[in-house]
């Protein structure tokens, strides 16, 4: 019994290991691909946060290093991923009687380019948005780093999951 469960765990290692692409959660990178870079985002709309454009940016270089075999290389990388801010607003969604809100919403938006060295067919553009709503009374100042990061999570995973899996 022990030996057909060896047998069996040989023989799944090996049709995994030929299969030419790294799984992971999902993930599936081709074998030659080995190497990434995440240039500067830039800052596409006026009236952003100050570091904005930094913590787009190192969130996804965080994802891709933590959630990839991938490495870090700025020089020669096999995959690069550039990106534009395209939107960072604060806009009123449950109005109330006296011309105010009950909820008001950050949005964010982000256009990403992403581009394969190693295959040409895998490039693609796309623009990626996501919100929170917040008490319209809470004082946004206290409450905008936390909602920022989860703006920004929640893209860098839409991001990250468009670059990385075959869904």
């Amino acid at each position: 019994m022990i030996l057909r469960f060896r047998l069996l765990l040989l023989v799944l290692s090996v049709s995994i290991a030929s299969c030419g692409v790294y799984g992971l959660k999902g993930i599936s990178i081709p074998n030659d691909v080995s190497t990434y870079f995440v240039d500067d985002i830039v800052r596409g709309v006026p009236d952003l946060p100050v570091d904005i454009h930094i913590l787009f940016g190192e969130s996804l270089r965080r994802k891709v290093r933590e959630q990839s075999r991938l490495k870090l290389d700025e020089n020669e990388p096999d995959i690069v991923f550039l990106g534009t801010i395209t939107a960072y607003r604060i806009i009123p969604v449950a109005p109330r009687e006296g011309n105010t809100t009950n909820l008001n919403r950050l949005e964010m938006g982000i256009k990403i380019e992403y581009v394969n060295y190693l295959n040409e067919e895998d490039n693609w553009v796309k623009s990626f948005s996501a919100f929170q709503d917040f008490d319209s009374n809470a004082d946004f100042v206290s409450l905008e780093d936390d909602l920022n990061d989860a703006i920004i999570d929640d893209i860098m995973e839409r991001v990250f999951n468009d670059a990385f899996t075959n869904w």
